[in-house]
């Protein structure tokens, strides 16, 4: 129960924090995307609860409209990888460090500062991509987040793209899904539904949109893994830059 009243506290504290941090962060930015990101998320998407099991499914969504040279650059497993990171050094900044990932072989685990206060652990990622859409996914394996039942009932966190057909003018939709499923929140099964939704459901909501508005900078991150780095990328991931060359073409194009 201890676990459950962490989690709680955590949720309430990162709650205001993110807000703020996120409101601010974004202001400052304003004005210097290389992309528009629109948020879409599906009628219902935000949350769902299975009448049956009580596990949630949530998800949000925007589409991203850029420059198809932009897209062309950015499409290859090695930019998906990035995009993965992308989400994780996101969740960090917008929390002020608070939350960090830590990486093992096998593992990912998001702690509330230190390691012994494990939010999430989630197994390491999948991959899926084609000419048409690309996926990552994490297994949430267990956490102070994560009800005793649902530990291993198979849910996940996953970011998923998809791209349209160019526009007129040289411009690309690309559509971008972060989706949360079969999870059981130790916060609704342990206190309520209620408090979830106000807490760490809300905190998820805004966390999410934040990251989907800040796609259309093309500012991905530079992978602590480099699993998907091809070999003929000698110099791949590059820690001196921040940003992507297809975030300097698409502004490129803008001037």
């Amino acid at each position: 129960m201890s676990g459950i009243w962490i989690a709680l506290a955590a949720a309430v504290a990162l709650a205001g924090l993110a807000s703020g941090t996120l409101n601010s962060r974004l202001r400052r930015r304003r004005g210097r995307a290389a992309a528009q990101a629109v948020i879409c998320d599906p009628p219902g998407g935000v949350s769902h609860e299975d009448s049956r099991t009580g596990a949630i499914r949530s998800v949000q969504a925007a589409d991203i409209f850029l420059p198809t040279r932009a897209l062309e650059e950015l499409w290859s497993p090695m930019y998906l990888e990035r995009l993965a990171r992308t989400y994780w050094r996101f969740l960090s900044r917008v929390t002020l460090g608070l939350i960090r990932v830590c990486y093992t072989e096998r593992e990912r685990y998001v702690v509330l500062l230190l390691r012994p206060l494990k939010l999430l652990t989630f197994h390491a990622p999948e991959y899926e991509m084609d000419p048409l859409r690309g996926l990552v996914r994490w297994r949430i394996a267990r956490g102070l987040l994560v009800a005793r039942r649902g530990r291993g009932r198979g849910g996940y966190l996953q970011i998923e793209v998809k791209r349209r057909p160019a526009e007129p003018g040289e411009r690309t939709q690309l559509h971008v899904e972060v989706e949360v499923a079969n999870f059981y929140p130790a916060i609704a099964f342990g206190l309520s539904r209620r408090i979830y939704n106000a807490t760490q459901s809300r905190i998820h909501v805004i966390i999410t949109h934040g990251f989907l508005r800040s796609l259309a900078r093309l500012d991905l991150a530079e992978s602590r893994v480099g699993r998907l780095v091809p070999a003929s990328e000698p110099d791949a991931p590059r820690a001196a830059s921040s940003r992507s060359e297809a975030a300097e073409a698409a502004e490129a194009q803008h001037r």
